[in-house]
């Protein structure tokens, strides 16, 4: 941890604050480990219930070099450098072919149960890591909203669901996750989810929360804006929540359930090889929580290092073939417990990169790019329209395909709740699910 503000904003923040929250608080995760099915969670939301998965490619992933329009001589005279050739991508049809470092995925496509989304954007694009990212959480264009689109959904149908509804295995709790009411639950590890310092002396412990607390590198003591949070509300969390409430609601979390999630995540021993990235490890994670009973309905898992400026090919190309991997340990394993049905998951990014490389053999913040869909429940093909590589807004791609329209499709189709109370408007569903 650098700073004391992203220590606040990390997981590490509810378990090292339960040393200051009173034991009188006492949230029902007993028997977690005996039964999900006995949680007061909505009939649908047991240990049998339909599972979504939340996958960021963060940093802006190159649609055009993750699914290829090879058949289009714009492309590659836009990238003389960078573009693919033909014989080095799976190909999807006469126009398009994935990137050869993703065997699984082209192997998923044909199989049926993978779906692309071609063309994937929103009106008026940012180019703003922060601002984009933050307006595919929300799922507001205007970025003005203190909730998430995750989070309405967990407020809108999910009431009366314990806080590990929506489980984020990242270091920060996900803007999508921002609600009304319960935000679910963040942690990069169940070990990280327990507070350990120094072998777990209170005075220890203390005395390092205490310190949290103090003026560090100029900050001003901690504030809602020194932990991220917008007027009237906090990223990834309760809209309208002050800081104490914050403080004992995550601590309580961390509290009660740390040790009810290591139990559960021990349950299950795979023979299904994961290697040793950190989005197959998160991939990893999930399945063993799924394995075990968890009665979450969404979980949050990055993979980042997508903005490609310099030297792209090599490293893009790793990242997508880290991904295929991962994907392919994770549905596997899903196979081998008899969950793959219950499973779909899918892949986001704040943009795209933009058309022609630049001078040093990257690619620069786009917007429009692709998405991916995938799973048993999934109707596999292409969705939405091949963007144009000559009809270019300021050297970008235009979308085609309102990127609400598929959160609007895997909400209802998918989770099967209604989606104009969390996207709050009507937008266009594809057919991705039979």
């Amino acid at each position: 941890m650098k700073t004391r503000r992203e220590f606040l904003r990390s997981t590490v923040l509810g378990a090292s604050a339960t040393w200051t929250v009173p034991m009188f608080v006492e949230r029902t995760f007993a028997d977690l480990h005996l039964g999900a099915r006995d949680l007061a969670t909505q009939a649908v939301t047991g240990k049998d219930g339909s599972i979504l998965v939340v996958l960021q490619l963060a940093g802006g992933n190159d649609g055009l070099n993750t699914l290829v329009p090879y058949a289009d001589d714009a492309y590659h005279k836009a990238r003389p450098r960078l573009a693919k050739k033909a014989k080095d991508l799976i190909k999807l049809d006469d126009h398009v072919g994935l990137n050869g470092s993703m065997p699984f995925l082209g192997g998923l496509f044909k199989e049926g149960n993978l779906g692309v989304v071609q063309g994937v954007g929103y009106p008026n694009p940012n180019r703003s890591h922060f601002v984009s990212t933050s307006i595919w959480e929300t799922a507001d264009i205007e970025n003005r909203s203190n909730t998430g689109w995750i989070g309405r959904y967990f407020d809108n149908a999910c009431p009366g669901a314990d806080p590990t509804v929506g489980i984020s295995l990242n270091k920060t709790q996900p803007e999508a996750f921002g609600a009304l009411k319960n935000p679910g639950v963040c942690l990069s590890s169940p070990d990280l989810y327990r507070w350990i310092h120094g072998g777990g002396e209170k005075a220890q412990a203390e005395e390092f929360f205490a310190s949290l607390n103090s003026p560090e590198d100029g900050d001003a003591p901690v504030d809602g804006a020194s932990i991220g949070m917008p007027a009237g509300g906090k990223t990834g969390g309760i809209d309208g929540e002050d800081n104490l409430a914050f403080l004992e609601r995550v601590a309580m979390d961390a509290r009660v359930s740390s040790a009810k999630v290591l139990e559960l995540a021990a349950k299950h021993r795979t023979n299904v090889k994961y290697e040793g990235t950190p989005i197959a490890r998160s991939l990893n994670m999930v399945s063993r929580l799924i394995a075990g009973g968890m009665p979450t309905r969404v979980y949050y898992v990055s993979h980042g290092g997508f903005d490609t400026h310099n030297r792209q090919e090599n490293s893009h190309d790793r990242l997508l073939g880290q991904l295929d991997s991962a994907l392919k340990s994770f549905f596997t394993d899903l196979k081998q417990q008899g969950n793959a049905g219950r499973v779909t998951l899918m892949t986001f990014s704040e943009f795209g990169r933009r058309v022609a490389e630049n001078a040093s053999a990257g690619t620069d913040h786009g917007r429009a790019s692709c998405q991916f869909i995938l799973g048993e429940g999934v109707k596999g093909g292409l969705y939405g329209t091949a963007p144009s590589l000559t009809d270019l807004d300021k050297g970008d791609l235009k979308h085609a395909v309102d990127f609400r329209g598929v959160y609007a499709t895997v909400l209802e189709d998918w989770l099967k709740t209604p989606s104009r109370p969390v996207l709050r408007g009507d937008f266009k569903k594809l057919g991705i699910f039979g």
